[in-house]
């Protein structure tokens, strides 16, 4: 398997080598691209730097980070090696680019939100925040993995009372597991499915602008 990583970067139209940015890296769900992520994070590209991350696995019509055995049982050796593969990614871009090393953040949905958590309980302070919607945390990662987050890790935590995947109650969970790691923990359960509502992307987009300390402005809809 063949883990080099696509990878699209949308740079702030103010861009300056010579002045740091925060950054968002973008992981999107089983069977979808990074081109999905850019347009969900679309409002956000006036400030941040966008790192919009393909999965290295075709699944379907689109990509994947790894595979499944069962809902919450992920092929072990293919999650691992996504895991580095991204963690390297991130170092690497972290040097080509004029990155804010104190506002790093990962933002993913579904698998991509499985995959933001996961990357943010093992990279210690490299993390500042995290958004993650519809997601879960793999018991071997809790159990197994080296976990060490930072002690002031941002976490925006999502999950629909409808998501015929992953049931609410993972999302409660999610939300308890992070609660022992750090006090900075947001959590929205909302009424819906397994998707991204229009007041759940406004307020994410809020949260993150308010944890990077950004100027604030008004979020924009999901159809704008």
């Amino acid at each position: 398997m063949n883990y080099s990583l696509t990878y699209e970067v949308r740079l702030p139209s103010n861009y300056n080598t010579e002045q740091q940015s925060p950054v968002i890296f973008a992981l999107h769900g089983m069977g979808s691209d990074e081109q999905d992520m850019l347009r969900l994070l679309e409002p956000l590209q006036s400030d941040f730097i966008i790192v919009a991350v393909r999965g290295p696995i075709v699944q379907g019509s689109g990509y994947a980070y790894f595979q499944i055995k069962s809902i919450g049982n992920p092929v072990r050796e293919l999650f691992d090696a996504s895991v580095k593969g991204l963690q390297q990614l991130m170092v690497d871009l972290s040097a080509q680019y004029a990155i804010d090393p104190a506002r790093r953040y990962i933002a993913g949905f579904s698998q991509g939100a499985i995959m933001a958590m996961t990357l943010s309980l093992i990279m210690g302070d490299a993390i500042k925040g995290i958004v993650a919607m519809s997601g879960y945390i793999p018991q071997f990662v809790k159990g197994e993995y080296n976990i060490q987050p930072n002690s002031e890790l941002s976490v925006f935590i999502s999950h629909g009372d409808q998501d015929h995947l992953f049931p609410l109650q993972l999302g409660e969970d999610n939300a308890s597991f992070f609660r022992e790691q750090t006090n900075n923990v947001t959590y929205i359960p909302y009424h819906g499915g397994h998707q991204v509502t229009p007041d759940l992307y406004q307020q994410f987009q809020q949260w993150l602008r308010t944890d990077a300390k950004l100027t604030a402005e008004e979020p924009k809809g999901l159809n704008s």
